[in-house]
């Protein structure tokens, strides 16, 4: 069968709603159906969907998982936004400021996007809103920074990558450090344009910060020093050696029931089990697309769709940075309409070959690649943190959109900078 037949199979699966992952399957299964000399059969597939998640690097998903629910639950997110806010509260901008930090700081807990907004958003646009924000600003703010989440380490699509790609997990991470706190920063050159363009409610702001002045800095810091903590935990584990990604992930649901349950008792025994079940319910549905994404990247390269793709290319784009931005608008279009998750299994192999084919760094392609596919993290219509900020203001996703597109930029500006100046990416490993 032709491999734009199967495709164009799979694209429309996915225009008429059929789920990801019930999609890449029937495509996984399709040519061998159809062509009785090909030698990929409907055994083949299952085994490749149960074999391709038998790995211990994808057992720190699950885990980072369970972590960023566990921290939501227990109320870490706010105390990292109040001991931000006591620093920046004061600044133009200081609080949508605070909002960005916090995302880096929650993303560098769970790992994942849509987690970062739920529980940075959830506790954070309600205050913003009160303190005189515009509500679709808020929204949107907390649904870009929430982007943060997939970049700043430990990062769940890192691990898909390095899955895909043979490539350090612990080497990604930690490029991901100073990518992530650019784009933090381009953020909040924007926050700040638009507070000094559309004002700020003062006398709210200051009534909200003063109440944190008036506890004084040690009380603050002790009061989210465990909070702080959890990030240095987790990744000085990694970086130091003691434990790998995954040995580390389980590190950090026990501190995140021990901060939760002993120290800041915001949980009791008794809300674990409700945890367990969300846990559950949320990488259920991640695993099965895990699988049948790492079952339908194994029929591509058994059809030889990588080599096909990589020639093609690299026959028509002679010149490097042509070819790489024309990769970035591929991505950036991928992102729109496909999962992180499946984006990274399926395209990982059939395009680092063609980089590393001009010279470029599979670890710095790596964070290229995320960086691109978190833009679609916030870019619709398939924009899963947009769901998620418009499920906690039930604001509508175009709305949203709208403002979260000056923000995009900034961020389409980090991309290039990335992309371009490989030593953003590599200057720590």
């Amino acid at each position: 069968m032709p491999a734009a037949v199967v495709f164009i199979l799979f694209v429309i699966c996915l225009i008429i709603a059929i789920p990801v992952s019930i999609a890449l399957t029937i495509a996984s299964v399709l040519p061998g159906a159809f062509d009785p000399s090909f030698t990929v059969s409907g055994q083949f597939v299952i085994r490749s969907m149960l074999g391709g998640i038998d790995s211990f690097p994808l057992l720190a998903v699950p885990m980072f998982v369970l972590s960023g629910i566990i921290m939501a639950r227990g109320g870490i997110s706010k105390k990292l936004f109040d001991v931000f806010s006591y620093f920046l509260g004061k600044l133009t901008a200081g609080l949508p400021c605070a909002v960005i930090v916090t995302c880096l700081f929650y993303g560098a807990i769970s790992g994942s996007g849509p987690a970062t907004v739920a529980a940075v958003g959830s506790m954070t646009i309600p205050i913003l809103i009160e303190l005189g924000y515009d509500k679709d600003f808020s929204a949107a703010i907390v649904a870009v920074a929430g982007g943060l989440g997939v970049i700043i380490p430990p990062s769940i699509p890192f691990i898909m990558f390095g899955s895909a790609s043979g490539e350090s997990v612990s080497d990604l991470f930690i490029a991901g450090i100073i990518p992530g706190l650019l784009i933090g920063g381009l953020l909040m050159v924007y926050a700040v344009y638009y507070c000094k363009k559309n004002g700020e409610d003062k006398e709210k702001i200051q009534k909200v910060v003063g109440e944190l002045h008036e506890k004084g800095l040690l009380k603050v810091l002790k009061e989210s020093f465990w909070a702080l903590l959890s990030p240095v935990i987790i990744l000085g584990c990694i970086y130091s050696g003691i434990a790998s990604p995954t040995e580390a992930a389980v590190i950090s649901v026990f501190y995140a029931l021990i901060v939760s349950l002993f120290i800041y008792k915001t949980m009791t025994f008794k809300d674990i089990w409700p945890a367990l079940v969300e846990g559950v319910r949320t990488y259920a549905p991640i695993m099965f697309i895990l699988a049948a994404s790492i079952a339908f990247s194994r029929v591509l390269t058994l059809m030889q769709i990588p080599q096909m793709v990589s020639t093609w290319i690299l026959t028509h784009f002679t010149n490097k940075i042509v070819l790489i931005l024309v990769i970035n608008v591929f991505l950036l279009i991928v992102g729109m309409v496909m999962d992180t998750t499946p984006a990274i299994l399926i395209l990982t192999p059939i395009l680092l070959p063609i980089v590393t084919a001009v010279g470029m760094n599979p670890i710095h392609f790596g964070i290229m690649m995320v960086v691109n596919l978190a833009i679609g993290f916030v870019t619709p219509p398939i924009g899963v943190n947009l769901f998620v900020a418009s499920s906690l203001t039930d604001i509508p996703i175009m709305r949203i959109s709208k403002h979260a597109m000056p923000m995009i930029g900034y961020f389409l500006v980090a991309l290039l900078l990335i992309t371009f100046i490989p030593a953003i990416s590599l200057a720590l490993i």
